[in-house]
């Protein structure tokens, strides 16, 4: 393969013969089939998001109400019954950490971790992370494990 024999992938290369607005003998003359007038026919058009041809766009026809605190921190909940069955299945041992339920895909890489408290915890586990329900933190350490927050 050299320089002259290169050519574009197959189909990534459409040829359109026809060039557009060059007289009506061409037969893409006169509008330059874009129809006649409307913004579509202008030069520089561009649709907006949500534009609806003048009509009121349902983003502002929908009534909005209510407030989003921007700072809100998310949660990934894990409950003990679930870190109970990670026990019984041999996947845990005696220690609970982020990588531990990233690795047993439990929570992504990203998450904050809250541990809730439902279900009953058998084994002793240490567990370290972001936060816990106080039902949760009662009951792993009742269970004579050790609830350390991240």
């Amino acid at each position: 393969m050299d320089l002259s024999n290169l050519k574009p992938a197959e189909g990534s290369v459409r040829n359109n013969s026809k060039r557009l607005g060059r007289g009506q003998g061409s037969g893409k003359g006169g509008t330059a089939a874009r129809g006649h007038k409307g913004a579509k026919s202008r030069s520089g058009y561009s649709r907006k998001i949500g534009f609806e041809g003048g009509q009121m766009p349902l983003q502002r026809r929908v009534p909005k109400f209510g407030f989003t605190n921007i700072n809100r921190k998310e949660f990934a909940g894990v409950n003990l019954d679930t870190l109970q069955e990670l026990v019984d299945a041999g996947k845990l041992t005696d220690t609970v950490d982020l990588d531990v339920l990233i690795a047993n895909r439990i929570v992504g890489k990203n998450d904050l971790v809250k541990i809730l408290g439902r279900g009953e915890l058998k084994a002793k586990l240490t567990v370290s992370v972001h936060k816990f329900t106080a039902n949760a933190k009662a009951a792993i350490e009742a269970a004579g494990g050790s609830a350390e927050a991240l």
